[in-house]
C-alpha cells in the first residue's frame, strides 16, 4: 500500500509540470497583457519579428517559455520576460495562446 502512495505521489507531480497538465485559460490571457505589444492582443503578431503564438501546441509553447525563463534560450527581448513566470504562469499562458485559432 505504501509503495502505491509514493508512486502517486510521483505521478501527480511529474503530471503537474507536464504539459498535459492542463493551465487556466482565464489566467492566461490575464498574464498575457504585456505579450501583446509583441504578439498581439490574440496572439497574431504584426510584424515579422516575432511570432504568432495563437494555435501553438501547449507543449511547445511550455518548452520555449521554460527554456527563456531557466536560460537554456536566450534572446534579449525574451528572456527577461519569462525570467518572473512561475510554472503555473507558463502553464497558464500555454493553455491561452494554444486554444486560440
Amino acid at each position: 500500500m505504501k509503495s502505491l502512495l509514493v508512486c502517486g505521489a510521483i505521478a501527480a507531480t511529474l503530471l503537474a509540470g507536464s504539459p498535459v497538465f492542463a493551465g487556466d485559460i482565464e489566467a492566461g490571457k490575464a498574464k498575457a497583457a504585456v505579450c501583446a505589444a509583441c504578439h498581439g492582443p490574440q496572439g497574431i503578431s504584426q510584424m515579422d519579428l516575432w511570432p504568432n503564438l495563437a494555435g501553438q501546441k501547449k507543449g511547445y509553447l511550455i518548452k520555449q517559455m521554460r527554456a527563456f525563463r531557466d536560460g537554456t534560450r536566450n534572446e534579449p527581448s525574451m528572456s527577461p520576460m519569462a525570467a518572473p513566470l512561475s510554472d503555473a504562469d507558463i502553464e497558464n499562458l500555454a493553455e491561452y495562446y494554444s486554444s486560440l485559432k
